[in-house]
């Protein structure tokens, strides 16, 4: 008897020092600025799912959400910087499509799809990528509150600034554009053939509610 009473409270003392010292992520509080909104652009319940993109009702941003699936909005999946005109065509990696996969051909794909009922999608600055950086996250994990933006990757985001001259080993490519990286929530400059990951932002006109998610929709 007293052999399994020691053991138990082995086990016991066990599963209290991992919980313990096991990084475990606060659930966010029901009246969190962030928004889930669904497919088709509705609110979604803070504790529910599954959920499309994200209003950030602070700085009026929709927010376009990663998956694992395999397809559009693939979390996985990275791209050159490409704008039509300037920057390198089909130089990331997309499974679904190995000819185009670059930030002009996103943007193109998502705003035909409406995705949240927006057909105006495009590449967000720096600043507004910074937004989303969580400095509260402990250092080794990816700087971004995972509740509502999973499937973000410790990485370099594109962000929609290019023409910055280039330094050091990439030099000789003159310019490329600026990323964001989610591993250190710093800003750098890339080049434009650069495989980088890549999330894609529209904008409300009322902040604080979402009255305005359809204003392009249909166009």
């Amino acid at each position: 008897m007293l052999r399994r009473a020691v053991i138990f409270l082995a086990i016991v003392l066990g599963i209290a020092a991992y919980c313990n010292f096991a990084r475990v992520e606060p659930l966010p509080k029901a009246d969190f600025p962030l928004m889930k909104i669904s497919a088709e652009g509705t609110p979604v319940p803070i504790w529910s799912g599954p959920w499309s993109c994200v209003l950030d009702r602070r700085n009026g941003l929709l927010w376009e959400v990663k998956t694992d699936a395999e397809y559009l909005h693939d979390g996985d999946w990275t791209y050159s910087w490409f704008d039509g005109e300037r920057g390198v065509e089909n130089g990331g990696d997309c499974f679904f499509e190995p000819q185009r996969c670059d930030t002009w051909d996103l943007i193109r794909r998502v705003n035909e799809a409406g995705l949240c009922g927006r057909r105006d999608w495009r590449l967000p600055t720096p600043d507004e990528l910074m937004s989303l950086v969580d400095t509260s996250v402990p250092p080794g994990y990816t700087q971004i509150d995972k509740h509502f933006f999973p499937h973000t990757r410790s990485g370099d985001y594109w962000s929609s600034t290019s023409g910055r001259r280039l330094s050091g080993v990439f030099e000789h490519l003159k310019e490329g554009a600026v990323a964001v990286n989610f591993g250190d929530g710093r800003q750098r400059t890339l080049p434009f053939r650069n495989a980088a990951f890549l999330r894609l932002v529209t904008e409300v006109e009322e902040p604080g509610s979402t009255a305005s998610l359809f204003k392009n929709d249909g166009e």
